[in-house]
């Protein structure tokens, strides 16, 4: 693990080294709520031989910490986004994390928030950015009644959080069946104990509440439709909390949509984790994807 200074404040990530072909994209891979960058390893050892990858943790995340009280305010502008957690200061923070490492060229691939993330950032650094993958993750219909139910329990269990979960007797278990379609490995199971222990509760719920608005849920599809990049859904077909009709309907904003989806691409027995359900499968789809805009 490195750590990398964005404005004022400690950036975990892992850099693969770079592609033995010249023109691939570098893969560039965004954590979902309560995450972290662990997740995406599977992914990585498959993808690494072929695509340089670079996997981070989100600002208040996993070994991220959150913004220092008593950081530099001399830039005003970049002193409130750091204090923020809407998608958009995700996005300037993974702008500067691209531009600091020197990456000209890249694929973002996002999961559930994540994906969410990576079409801000596409739209934030369209020099840089020639495409997105969103796992898991779609939306843009607004139901005012699940959202605020969402919310206050999201919250709600952010605050909590018993310090001594890890200690519970089968939590791993519990952990390791949850928002799947089949039980993930037991030691995936522990990381996302660990992980949703570790979140900074600014982070998760403020990250929880700006990207659960009204406002922000209505805008995703607007800059689905003026995204130039391509832009590609893998959904789990047993995804129950991000279902297919969600992911559907997000996807149909853009270009690459048609009457079948061919921008959509869905997994069997899936659920929401499927870089971990089936990373063999997501690997394939996702250089399937990549070799259509090789060029690009």
């Amino acid at each position: 693990m490195q750590t990398i200074d964005i404005l004022g404040v400690s950036h975990a990530y892992e850099l693969t080294p770079p592609s033995p072909v010249a023109n691939n994209p570098v893969l560039v891979f965004i954590h979902g709520w309560l995450l972290s960058r662990n997740y995406w390893k599977p992914l990585v050892e498959i993808l690494s031989p072929e695509y340089q990858c670079l996997i981070y943790d989100l600002r208040g995340f996993g070994d991220t910490g959150p913004p220092s009280t008593n950081g530099d305010r001399s830039d005003e502008t970049h002193s409130k986004i750091a204090s923020s957690y809407s998608l958009a200061a995700y996005a300037e923070d993974l702008k500067i994390l691209l531009e600091k490492l020197g990456i000209e060229k890249a694929w973002l691939i996002g999961h559930s928030l994540g994906g969410s993330i990576a079409l801000w950032g596409a739209d934030y650094s369209a020099e840089i950015v020639k495409g997105v993958i969103c796992l898991n993750s779609g939306g843009g219909i607004y139901l005012k009644e699940e959202f605020e139910r969402f919310r206050t329990m999201g919250q709600q269990s952010i605050q909590r959080r018993p310090p001594w979960l890890c200690s519970l007797p089968l939590i791993d278990v519990l952990f390791a069946r949850m928002m799947v379609a089949r039980p993930l490995k037991l030691h995936w199971g522990r990381q996302r104990v660990i992980d949703f222990l570790k979140a900074d509760e600014k982070a998760a719920i403020g990250s929880l509440l700006d990207s659960t608005t009204e406002a922000e849920v209505h805008f995703l599809p607007q800059l689905v439709a003026r995204l130039p990049q391509p832009v590609y859904f893998v959904a789990g077909d047993k995804d129950k909390i991000m279902e297919l009709k969600y992911v559907l309907h997000l996807a149909s904003f853009h270009a690459l949509f048609t009457s079948n989806g061919s921008n959509v691409i869905e997994i069997p027995n899936c659920g929401h984790l499927s870089m971990l359900e089936q990373p063999e499968v997501v690997s394939a789809k996702i250089v399937n994807i990549l070799m259509k805009h090789f060029s690009n």
